[in-house]
């Protein structure tokens, strides 16, 4: 397992061959960012946007956090991290697509299609539960039609991509680009096992890339 201190040797071995190589370009990251893209992806560890698309630095705005969820656009209370990053790549770097990408395996739609976390112990928050209870109506209607076994997990899990891009038509801003033809909304889903990029159509059904 890879500690935080093998880390520390494997930024040594980017200082010199990766910053070191490319200093030029470093410079020109320091003086600000211009990404096109927004991506929403996992806080799962095997699913890295930048490994997984090939990116470099400045390339994507990433969000990751548990089941790549948007929640819908709402004011007051709480914090809202993934509203105020959707906010800031929208009005402030005005970027031009916004992908939601989910994963096979993924452990977020497994607890929500099995509720795992609805009786969390006390003391450990219920912050989970409280997250992915976003997705407690596309469960509905996943297990109206696949039950709960099999493939009902995978099927969440295109199905949780769907309701997030549908969330992000709930926020003004987002509505207001999409309306001057400024944005465009993408769906897509990366099996782990299989190494697979599917891409949503504009049918919400999605294909290998």
């Amino acid at each position: 397992m890879t500690s935080f201190d093998d880390m520390i040797q494997g930024y040594h071995r980017f200082r010199e061959h990766g910053w070191d190589d490319e200093v030029e370009r470093w410079e020109q990251l320091s003086k600000g960012q211009k990404p096109q893209v927004l991506l929403i992806a996992c806080s799962d560890s095997r699913v890295d946007p930048a490994t997984v698309l090939d990116t470099a630095p400045g390339e994507i705005f990433v969000v990751r956090n548990v089941a790549n969820l948007v929640p819908p656009f709402e004011t007051g209370g709480g914090r809202h991290g993934v509203s105020a990053a959707l906010e800031f790549a929208v009005t402030q770097l005005k970027v031009k697509e916004i992908v939601v990408m989910g994963h096979g395996s993924c452990g977020g739609v497994a607890a929500a299609l099995s509720q795992g976390f609805k009786d969390a112990e006390p003391g450990q928050g219920g912050f989970v539960a409280k997250w992915i209870d976003l997705l407690d109506d596309a469960r509905e209607k996943v297990v109206a039609k696949h039950g709960t076994e099999g493939g009902a997990v995978h099927e969440l899990e295109l199905e949780g991509v769907r309701t997030s891009l549908e969330n992000l038509k709930t926020f003004p801003f987002v509505q207001d680009a999409l309306n001057k033809g400024e944005l465009k909304l993408r769906g897509a889903w990366f099996g782990i096992a299989e190494g697979d990029l599917k891409v949503m159509d504009d049918h919400g059904e999605f294909a290998r890339a």
